[in-house]
Protein backbone atom coordinates (compact mmCIF):
# COMPACT_ATOMS: atom_id res chain seq x y z
CA UNK A 1 0.00 0.00 0.00
CA UNK A 2 1.08 3.58 -0.68
CA UNK A 3 -0.29 6.44 1.40
CA UNK A 4 0.06 9.80 -0.35
CA UNK A 5 -1.31 13.32 -0.25
CA UNK A 6 -0.25 16.93 0.05
CA UNK A 7 2.10 18.15 2.74
CA UNK A 8 0.48 18.48 6.19
CA UNK A 9 -2.38 16.13 5.30
CA UNK A 10 -1.44 13.80 8.16
CA UNK A 11 0.18 10.97 6.21
CA UNK A 12 2.91 10.23 8.75
CA UNK A 13 0.56 10.10 11.74
CA UNK A 14 -1.88 7.80 9.93
CA UNK A 15 0.93 5.53 8.75
CA UNK A 16 2.37 5.30 12.25
CA UNK A 17 -1.05 4.39 13.66
CA UNK A 18 -1.41 1.64 11.07
CA UNK A 19 2.06 0.27 11.79
CA UNK A 20 1.25 0.14 15.49
CA UNK A 21 -1.89 -1.82 14.65
CA UNK A 22 -0.15 -4.18 12.22
CA UNK A 23 3.35 -5.15 13.42
CA UNK A 24 4.19 -6.67 10.03
CA UNK A 25 4.14 -3.21 8.42
CA UNK A 26 7.37 -1.29 7.89
CA UNK A 27 7.20 2.34 6.79
CA UNK A 28 9.05 3.47 3.68
CA UNK A 29 9.43 7.21 3.19
CA UNK A 30 8.75 8.52 -0.31
CA UNK A 31 9.99 12.04 0.37
CA UNK A 32 12.74 13.73 -1.62
CA UNK A 33 13.90 15.84 1.35
CA UNK A 34 13.80 13.30 4.18
CA UNK A 35 16.72 11.57 2.47
CA UNK A 36 19.03 14.34 3.79
CA UNK A 37 20.75 13.87 7.14
CA UNK A 38 20.45 16.79 9.52
CA UNK A 39 17.32 18.16 7.84
CA UNK A 40 15.00 16.80 10.48
CA UNK A 41 12.65 19.42 11.88
CA UNK A 42 11.77 21.17 8.63
CA UNK A 43 11.09 17.93 6.75
CA UNK A 44 8.88 16.61 9.60
CA UNK A 45 10.86 13.41 9.98
CA UNK A 46 9.61 10.86 12.49
CA UNK A 47 11.13 11.33 15.91
CA UNK A 48 13.86 9.03 17.24
CA UNK A 49 11.26 7.46 19.55
CA UNK A 50 8.91 6.75 16.63
CA UNK A 51 11.74 5.29 14.57
CA UNK A 52 12.72 3.05 17.49
CA UNK A 53 9.12 1.87 17.84
CA UNK A 54 8.36 1.22 14.16
CA UNK A 55 10.86 0.48 11.36
CA UNK A 56 11.29 3.46 9.01
CA UNK A 57 13.26 3.30 5.76
CA UNK A 58 14.79 5.64 3.14
CA UNK A 59 15.44 8.39 5.66
CA UNK A 60 18.92 9.93 6.19
CA UNK A 61 20.48 8.43 3.07
CA UNK A 62 22.86 11.26 2.11
CA UNK A 63 24.38 14.45 3.50
CA UNK A 64 22.87 17.87 2.65
CA UNK A 65 25.82 18.86 0.48
CA UNK A 66 25.27 15.86 -1.80
CA UNK A 67 22.98 15.70 -4.81
CA UNK A 68 20.45 12.87 -4.85
CA UNK A 69 18.50 11.70 -7.88
CA UNK A 70 15.28 9.84 -8.44
CA UNK A 71 17.28 6.99 -10.00
CA UNK A 72 19.30 6.64 -6.80
CA UNK A 73 16.09 6.64 -4.79
CA UNK A 74 14.64 3.96 -7.02
CA UNK A 75 17.67 1.70 -6.48
CA UNK A 76 17.59 2.27 -2.72
CA UNK A 77 13.88 1.45 -2.65
CA UNK A 78 14.32 -1.82 -4.52
CA UNK A 79 17.02 -2.93 -2.07
CA UNK A 80 14.89 -1.92 0.92
CA UNK A 81 11.77 -3.64 -0.38
CA UNK A 82 13.71 -6.88 -0.88
CA UNK A 83 14.93 -6.86 2.74
CA UNK A 84 11.44 -6.11 4.09
CA UNK A 85 9.87 -8.92 2.11
CA UNK A 86 12.68 -11.30 3.10
CA UNK A 87 11.57 -10.82 6.71
CA UNK A 88 8.01 -11.73 5.77
CA UNK A 89 6.85 -8.15 6.36
CA UNK A 90 5.00 -5.64 4.19
CA UNK A 91 6.03 -2.19 3.09
CA UNK A 92 3.73 0.79 3.60
CA UNK A 93 4.93 3.63 1.37
CA UNK A 94 4.36 7.09 2.83
CA UNK A 95 5.07 10.44 1.22
CA UNK A 96 4.19 13.27 -1.08
CA UNK A 97 6.94 13.32 -3.71
CA UNK A 98 4.94 12.31 -6.76
CA UNK A 99 7.82 11.52 -9.11
CA UNK A 100 9.53 9.33 -6.51
CA UNK A 101 6.26 7.46 -5.99
CA UNK A 102 5.76 6.86 -9.72
CA UNK A 103 9.38 5.75 -10.06
CA UNK A 104 8.91 2.94 -7.56
CA UNK A 105 5.29 1.84 -7.96
CA UNK A 106 5.48 1.87 -11.77
CA UNK A 107 9.17 0.90 -12.00
CA UNK A 108 9.91 3.72 -14.39
CA UNK A 109 13.01 3.45 -16.50
CA UNK A 110 14.95 6.52 -15.38
CA UNK A 111 17.33 8.09 -17.91
CA UNK A 112 20.78 9.13 -16.74
CA UNK A 113 22.11 12.65 -16.20
CA UNK A 114 24.39 14.40 -18.67
CA UNK A 115 25.62 17.63 -17.02
CA UNK A 116 27.84 18.82 -19.88
CA UNK A 117 25.06 18.41 -22.42
CA UNK A 118 22.64 20.11 -20.04
CA UNK A 119 24.96 23.09 -19.57
CA UNK A 120 25.28 23.58 -23.32
CA UNK A 121 21.50 23.42 -23.78
CA UNK A 122 20.81 25.90 -20.98
CA UNK A 123 22.94 28.47 -22.80
CA UNK A 124 20.08 28.69 -25.34
CA UNK A 125 17.54 31.15 -23.93
CA UNK A 126 14.86 30.49 -26.58
CA UNK A 127 12.80 27.55 -25.29
CA UNK A 128 10.73 27.36 -28.49
CA UNK A 129 13.93 26.87 -30.48
CA UNK A 130 14.93 24.05 -28.15
CA UNK A 131 11.52 22.49 -28.64
CA UNK A 132 11.89 22.64 -32.44
CA UNK A 133 15.23 20.88 -32.09
CA UNK A 134 13.60 18.21 -29.95
CA UNK A 135 10.84 17.81 -32.55
CA UNK A 136 13.50 17.01 -35.16
CA UNK A 137 15.30 14.49 -32.97
CA UNK A 138 12.38 12.92 -31.09
CA UNK A 139 8.94 13.87 -32.48
CA UNK A 140 6.92 11.71 -30.02
CA UNK A 141 8.59 13.36 -27.02
CA UNK A 142 8.09 16.85 -28.44
CA UNK A 143 4.41 16.13 -29.05
CA UNK A 144 3.91 15.18 -25.39
CA UNK A 145 4.95 18.55 -23.98
CA UNK A 146 4.17 22.22 -24.33
CA UNK A 147 6.82 24.11 -26.34
CA UNK A 148 7.02 26.63 -23.49
CA UNK A 149 7.70 24.05 -20.76
CA UNK A 150 11.43 24.72 -20.51
CA UNK A 151 12.14 22.19 -17.77
CA UNK A 152 10.63 19.27 -19.69
CA UNK A 153 12.06 20.32 -23.04
CA UNK A 154 15.57 20.66 -21.59
CA UNK A 155 15.37 17.28 -19.88
CA UNK A 156 14.15 15.52 -23.03
CA UNK A 157 16.90 17.06 -25.14
CA UNK A 158 19.53 16.34 -22.50
CA UNK A 159 18.63 12.64 -22.49
CA UNK A 160 18.24 12.35 -26.25
CA UNK A 161 21.61 13.96 -26.97
CA UNK A 162 23.47 12.54 -23.99
CA UNK A 163 22.34 8.93 -24.27
CA UNK A 164 22.06 8.75 -28.03
CA UNK A 165 18.59 7.34 -27.51
CA UNK A 166 15.25 9.15 -27.93
CA UNK A 167 13.75 10.34 -24.69
CA UNK A 168 10.42 8.82 -25.72
CA UNK A 169 12.00 5.35 -25.85
CA UNK A 170 12.28 5.29 -22.05
CA UNK A 171 8.59 4.57 -21.67
CA UNK A 172 5.13 5.98 -22.25
CA UNK A 173 5.70 8.85 -19.83
CA UNK A 174 3.97 10.09 -16.71
CA UNK A 175 0.62 10.57 -18.45
CA UNK A 176 0.09 6.80 -18.57
CA UNK A 177 -1.13 4.95 -15.46
CA UNK A 178 -0.58 1.20 -15.82
CA UNK A 179 -1.98 -1.40 -13.41
CA UNK A 180 -0.01 -1.34 -10.18
CA UNK A 181 0.57 -4.02 -7.54
CA UNK A 182 0.12 -1.29 -4.92
CA UNK A 183 -3.12 -0.07 -3.42
CA UNK A 184 -2.77 3.71 -3.77
CA UNK A 185 -4.52 5.78 -1.10
CA UNK A 186 -4.75 9.57 -1.03
CA UNK A 187 -5.59 11.60 2.06
CA UNK A 188 -8.03 14.42 1.37
CA UNK A 189 -8.24 17.56 3.52
CA UNK A 190 -10.30 20.71 2.70
CA UNK A 191 -8.15 23.53 1.34
CA UNK A 192 -8.85 25.96 4.19
CA UNK A 193 -7.98 23.37 6.81
CA UNK A 194 -4.85 22.33 4.95
CA UNK A 195 -3.74 25.96 4.74
CA UNK A 196 -4.12 26.34 8.49
CA UNK A 197 -2.31 23.08 9.17
CA UNK A 198 0.63 24.28 7.08
CA UNK A 199 0.87 27.54 9.01
CA UNK A 200 0.47 25.80 12.38
CA UNK A 201 3.15 23.27 11.55
CA UNK A 202 5.67 25.98 10.71
CA UNK A 203 4.99 27.67 14.04
CA UNK A 204 5.50 24.36 15.84
CA UNK A 205 8.71 23.70 13.90
CA UNK A 206 10.13 27.10 14.82
CA UNK A 207 9.33 26.40 18.47
CA UNK A 208 11.13 23.07 18.11
CA UNK A 209 14.34 24.69 16.85
CA UNK A 210 13.91 24.86 13.06
CA UNK A 211 15.84 28.13 12.77
CA UNK A 212 18.74 26.72 14.78
CA UNK A 213 18.75 23.64 12.56
CA UNK A 214 19.01 25.82 9.45
CA UNK A 215 21.71 27.97 11.06
CA UNK A 216 23.79 24.86 11.66
CA UNK A 217 23.41 23.81 8.03
CA UNK A 218 24.26 27.32 6.81
CA UNK A 219 27.50 27.46 8.78
CA UNK A 220 28.75 24.05 7.64
CA UNK A 221 31.71 24.72 5.32
CA UNK A 222 30.60 21.90 3.03
CA UNK A 223 27.46 23.87 2.17
CA UNK A 224 24.19 22.50 0.88
CA UNK A 225 23.36 21.02 -2.50
CA UNK A 226 21.17 22.95 -4.90
CA UNK A 227 18.27 20.60 -4.20
CA UNK A 228 18.60 20.69 -0.42
CA UNK A 229 18.75 24.49 -0.40
CA UNK A 230 15.39 24.65 -2.17
CA UNK A 231 13.57 22.57 0.47
CA UNK A 232 10.36 24.15 1.76
CA UNK A 233 11.09 26.41 4.70
CA UNK A 234 14.84 25.92 4.47
CA UNK A 235 15.13 28.24 1.48
CA UNK A 236 13.27 31.03 3.24
CA UNK A 237 15.11 30.66 6.55
CA UNK A 238 18.46 30.58 4.75
CA UNK A 239 17.51 33.84 3.04
CA UNK A 240 16.63 35.35 6.42
CA UNK A 241 19.98 34.26 7.90
CA UNK A 242 21.72 35.82 4.90
CA UNK A 243 20.14 39.15 5.76
CA UNK A 244 17.15 39.12 3.42
CA UNK A 245 14.17 40.13 5.54
CA UNK A 246 12.92 39.44 9.03
CA UNK A 247 12.04 36.05 10.48
CA UNK A 248 8.33 36.86 10.27
CA UNK A 249 8.72 37.72 6.57
CA UNK A 250 10.60 34.48 5.97
CA UNK A 251 7.86 32.56 7.74
CA UNK A 252 5.16 34.17 5.60
CA UNK A 253 7.09 33.38 2.41
CA UNK A 254 7.53 29.77 3.52
CA UNK A 255 3.84 29.38 4.32
CA UNK A 256 2.81 30.88 0.97
CA UNK A 257 5.22 28.71 -1.03
CA UNK A 258 4.22 25.58 0.86
CA UNK A 259 0.53 26.21 0.25
CA UNK A 260 1.24 26.59 -3.46
CA UNK A 261 3.30 23.43 -3.40
CA UNK A 262 0.41 21.56 -1.75
CA UNK A 263 -1.87 22.66 -4.60
CA UNK A 264 0.62 21.28 -7.13
CA UNK A 265 0.84 18.01 -5.21
CA UNK A 266 -2.93 17.68 -5.31
CA UNK A 267 -3.06 18.34 -9.05
CA UNK A 268 -0.36 15.70 -9.59
CA UNK A 269 -2.10 13.02 -7.52
CA UNK A 270 -5.60 13.79 -8.83
CA UNK A 271 -4.45 12.96 -12.34
CA UNK A 272 -3.83 9.37 -11.22
CA UNK A 273 -7.11 7.43 -11.62
CA UNK A 274 -5.77 4.56 -9.51
CA UNK A 275 -5.88 6.53 -6.26
CA UNK A 276 -8.65 5.94 -3.74
CA UNK A 277 -9.28 9.11 -1.73
CA UNK A 278 -10.08 9.05 1.99
CA UNK A 279 -11.29 11.93 4.14
CA UNK A 280 -8.55 12.96 6.58
CA UNK A 281 -10.10 16.24 7.76
CA UNK A 282 -10.57 17.08 11.42
CA UNK A 283 -13.17 14.87 13.03
CA UNK A 284 -12.45 11.95 10.70
CA UNK A 285 -10.21 9.02 11.51
CA UNK A 286 -8.99 7.39 8.29
CA UNK A 287 -7.21 4.58 10.16
CA UNK A 288 -10.35 2.45 10.44
CA UNK A 289 -11.11 2.77 6.73
CA UNK A 290 -7.51 1.91 5.87
CA UNK A 291 -7.61 -1.07 8.22
CA UNK A 292 -10.56 -2.37 6.20
CA UNK A 293 -8.47 -2.12 3.02
CA UNK A 294 -5.68 -4.00 4.76
CA UNK A 295 -8.09 -6.85 5.44
CA UNK A 296 -9.18 -6.13 8.99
Amino acid sequence: MALVGPTASGKSAVALALARRYPELELVSVDSMQVYRGMDIGTAKPTPAERAEVPHHLIDLVDPWQEFTVAEFQRAFQETLATIEARGHRALLVGGTGLYLRAVVDRLEIPGRFPQVRAELEAEADTSRLHRRLAELDPPAAARMEPSNRRRVLRALEVTLGSGRPFSSYGPGLDTYPPSPYCLIGLRVPREELDERIAARYRQQLDAGFLEEVRGLATDPRGMSRTARQALGYKELLEHLEGHGTLDEALERAITRTRRFARRQLRWFRRDPRLVWIDASSGHNPVGELAHLLGD
